[in-house]
């Protein structure tokens, strides 16, 4: 199920919505006992499943991460963001990993749940996403370039991104699940929870962070990974469940590339210990990625695994 919106309706619900809770400040609260807090009861930092099938390792992920009722409450309204970008195998997030988060968030007591997405239909439906939104009754907010659909909002502490384009359709939710599929990606080697967040941000507004030669030049790769963490400073995911089921090693981020098949699904709160892990499951060393290193020293999460408790199950 998915559809278009149109600028009407956009600005009359963007307008009855207001500046609202998915931005650092006022979302952060929604986090339970805060991003640095230790999570609750015996619940892991970071918690890893393994196993053959994609639906039931994201499930037993956040079961061991606490469970969704920790992280969505009951009568939220949450958006879902996973990654259609490709629909090449190891690229996208896997639809059964879409269907499992739909149900935990039910599950949850979500009142509505929906997917944003600046791509096109056809992207969500190559990604083998819309037929499980379908199945499930979810809807595919489809959100068009329109720059009257976009709200400018101001990145406090930005280093070189100033400003973000955030889709006025994002502020009428309480809460939002962050969905990437960690992979290969040109120029800094690596994409996981920190550069998902793009998806939030309108699509002309990240030719900012693509400099002539961001593939190769490593000034314009610290350009882009700059402006990935800057974007970082004003969205806090309530959850980053991560897709690491199968993906690519080589030519990313579109592929077709090399795939790797860790058969494993990440969930936690911290986005900057979340993506350490995922770049050790990709055989890469966290410090040696310049938007998690910088994250971490700008403040977003721990980079370093072995301050933290990661906990890693068999489905």
């Amino acid at each position: 199920m998915s559809r278009k919106i149109g600028r009407r309706e956009f600005v009359a619900r963007g307008a009855k919505a207001g500046i609202a809770s998915l931005l650092a400040g006022e979302f952060l609260a929604r986090v339970p006992g805060g991003l640095w807090a230790s999570p609750a009861g015996s619940a892991p930092d970071v918690a890893v499943a393994v196993g053959t099938d994609p639906g039931a390792a994201a499930v037993k992920a956040v079961e061991l991460a606490g469970g969704m009722a920790r992280f969505i409450k009951k009568g939220a309204k949450v958006a879902l963001l996973p990654n259609v970008q490709s629909r090449h195998p190891g690229t996208h997030t896997q639809p059964e990993i879409f269907r499992a988060a739909v149900k935990m968030c039910r599950e949850a007591g979500a009142a509505e749940i929906a997917v944003l997405s600046l791509l096109t239909p056809q992207h969500s439906e190559a990604a083998g996403l819309s037929r499980v939104a379908l199945e499930e009754g979810v809807e595919i907010k489809h959100i068009p370039a329109d720059a009257g659909l976009y709200r400018n909002v101001p990145v406090p502490r930005a280093l070189l991104f100033k400003e973000a384009s955030v889709p006025v359709e994002f502020f009428n939710y309480d809460a939002y699940i962050n969905m990437p599929i960690t992979k290969d990606h040109a120029g800094n080697r690596f994409t996981g929870a920190l550069k998902n967040q793009m998806g939030l941000n309108s699509r002309a507004s990240n030719r900012f962070f693509h400099k002539p030669n961001w593939k190769t030049d490593p000034a314009d790769v610290e350009h882009m990974e700059v402006c990935i963490v800057d974007l970082n400073l004003i969205f806090n995911p309530a959850l980053s469940l991560v897709d690491a089921t199968e993906v690519i090693t080589t030519n990313g981020p579109m592929g077709p590339g090399e795939l790797l098949k860790p058969g494993k699904v990440i969930a936690g709160w911290d986005r900057v210990a979340v993506d350490a892990c995922c770049a050790k499951i990709l055989g890469l060393e966290p410090r040696e990625i310049l938007s998690i290193r910088m994250a971490a020293e700008r403040g977003l999460g721990e980079i370093d695994l072995k301050k933290l408790r990661v906990e890693e199950v068999r489905v």
